[in-house]
């Protein structure tokens, strides 16, 4: 071998081409590898929105509603920490799904047909004043709970299941709240709950506390109707209409107490201005850290002295 050099071997087309399909493959690995290192290297981002919303009511000092207020004007607190509102309407335009919910007991029945009468009346209010999108459904509720009417702006339909009601057995009231919420939950805009009865609860599975949490989770507003069949307290269910109360005062409505078909008439038209005359606020919570299902209690505040604000009391995580 001394002094001479080494010629290279020559290599065949065959050979050549196994050569140049290893070099690829070897290439290709190392790419894998190298977008596998840069991706378990990459931050991974996750983004939640929790955006919290709630319809609020402001009345003045002699009960007036008070519409002309703008974003300014509110303070919004979570769990006692004030919260930037990020989104605001006046008078909302969000659609509304009213679910109208009878009192079918044998206490109501001398009482439904004036019942029917104004909810027919309100039926058509609303499609008059409203939102094409607007929609409402109407569930009857003794020791049962029926649906009568699915959401629907159909006069006809609800006047020949409305007429149809008959008066007899208990009252499972929180049974058709905690149900009811539940068709409300997944329907777009705003829950509005309607609740005609005269007086409170006698059959239901469901305990009180149940038919706040499942509204409140609904983000459903109750308006209790209670058509006081007594004008004295001796006689009258005055634990339920308490309890009524509450869960009005929990979900940012309010409790009416109409005798006789007339004030039925207006209470329905005092309902329906509130719905029109609601301010929208929301904003996004900081992220706690905290367990899942944690209650946060809410209040809005106006700026300006002697204003009354309606909302709900909080929220349940979800």
């Amino acid at each position: 071998m001394n002094g001479c050099r080494e010629e290279p071997i020559p290599l065949s087309g065959h050979a050549v081409l196994r050569a140049l399909a290893r070099l690829i493959a070897a290439f290709s690995v190392a790419i894998v590898l190298f977008s596998q290192e840069k991706q378990d290297t990459t931050p991974q981002f996750s983004v939640t929105s929790n955006l919290v919303r709630l319809l609020v009511s402001v009345r003045d000092a002699n009960g007036a509603i008070v519409s002309n207020l703008d974003k300014s004007s509110f303070q919004l607190f979570d769990n006692d920490t004030e919260q930037t509102i990020s989104v605001f309407e006046k008078n909302t335009s969000l659609p509304l799904s009213i679910a109208i919910l009878v009192d079918t007991s044998a206490s109501t029945r001398k009482d439904l047909a004036y019942e029917t009468a104004s909810i027919l009346h309100f039926m058509r209010a609303v499609k008059r004043a409203g939102n094409p999108a607007d929609a409402l459904a109407v569930y009857s509720f003794n020791w049962q709970v029926r649906l009568e009417v699915g959401f629907t702006r159909n006069e006809a339909r609800a006047e020949r299941s409305l007429r149809m009601l008959r008066g007899e057995g208990g009252t499972s009231l929180y049974d058709a709240v905690y149900l009811v919420s539940q068709d409300l939950a997944d329907r777009e805009g705003r829950h509005v709950f309607i609740v005609v009865t005269d007086g409170g609860d006698t059959t239901s599975y469901k305990q009180f506390a149940d038919a706040v949490k499942a509204s409140l989770r609904a983000d459903a507003i109750i308006y209790p109707v209670v058509v006081v069949p007594i004008p004295n307290d001796a006689g009258r269910n005055l634990g339920g209409e308490h309890a009524l109360d509450t869960m009005a005062l929990s979900t940012g409505g309010r409790t009416f107490n109409p005798s006789g078909a007339e004030e039925l008439d207006e209470a329905f038209a005092r309902i329906l201005s509130d719905l029109r005359t609601q301010y929208l606020l929301a904003y996004r919570p900081a992220e706690t850290g905290s367990p899942r299902d944690r209650f946060h209690h809410v209040k809005v505040l106006v700026r300006q002295p002697g204003y009354k604000v309606t909302t709900r009391s909080g929220y349940y995580e979800p």
